[in-house]
């Protein structure tokens, strides 16, 4: 970690790898991650903690299944949206999108329960910006 500034714009383009975040800075317990996202991820639940995203660049979309149905969000750049806790949800990206997140330290990209992981999602709890 640096305690420097960080210019997204340039970390984004330190990576290429799909749906493997970057730890960028933490605040407190928490990390801030960007990643690259394209295609689907997995439907998944973090059971204890909310899931914030900031559309940097592109379009996402985030299908919630919720008591009252599910529904999708759209979210296109410059966009936020909060995911509850222990809310059942499945981010994706039709054309490609960068985008911010910020949850704890910790917090696995696929939550604590999910359906079984395909080959291009990364398993992690971030990486380090320079990996």
């Amino acid at each position: 970690m640096t305690n420097e500034p960080v210019a997204l714009g340039k970390a984004l383009t330190s990576f290429d790898a799909l749906w493997s975040p970057r730890v960028v800075t933490r605040v407190n317990d928490y990390d801030v991650r960007i990643a690259k996202v394209e295609g689907e991820h997995i439907w998944h639940v973090h059971e204890n903690t909310d899931e914030f995203f900031l559309v940097l660049d592109g379009e996402l979309h985030i299908s919630l299944r919720e008591p009252g149905g599910e529904r999708t969000v759209r979210l296109p750049q410059g966009s936020v949206f909060t995911v509850p806790r222990g809310t059942e949800h499945k981010p994706y990206a039709p054309a490609g999108a960068a985008i911010l997140m910020f949850e704890p330290t910790g917090t696995p990209t696929v939550g604590d329960r999910h359906a079984e992981i395909p080959g291009h999602i990364d398993v992690t709890t971030g990486h380090a910006l320079d990996s």
